[in-house]
């Protein structure tokens, strides 16, 4: 296989990882919201368990060193298929959603809305 084709293989294996604790993240207040309290737990494991591989990894995903073999670009979305400035402030924004997320979690368990 050539490098493109690999780049073209981690870059789309990146952006559906990307996809699925994406999702994990939005789930997470809508769960909480409905009071489905279980499946709170089990989206926030997952995101804690990629959280903790990026605190592992020096803050970056494994995938963006294994794409950083197969080509000397460096621009912000080399390694996902995602457009440049989501892939720039993607643990700001990801990150935020995912506390606020949790907010609204606890808010509504106590009881102080809804």
């Amino acid at each position: 296989m050539s490098d493109s084709s690999y780049l073209r293989t981690i870059r789309t294996i990146h952006t559906i990882f990307w996809a699925i604790f994406g999702a994990c993240i939005l789930a997470i207040p809508a769960f909480g919201w409905a009071e489905m309290y279980r499946q709170v737990l089990w989206l926030t494991g997952i995101v804690l368990v990629e959280i903790l591989v990026l605190v592992l990894n020096a803050w970056q995903c494994p995938l963006t060193g294994m794409a950083a073999r197969y080509t000397d670009d460096r621009r912000d979305n080399f390694d996902i298929y995602l457009p440049a400035w989501l892939a720039r402030h993607n643990k700001l924004i990801f990150g935020s959603l995912f506390v606020a997320g949790e907010a609204v979690v606890v808010l509504r368990w106590r009881g102080w809305v809804g």
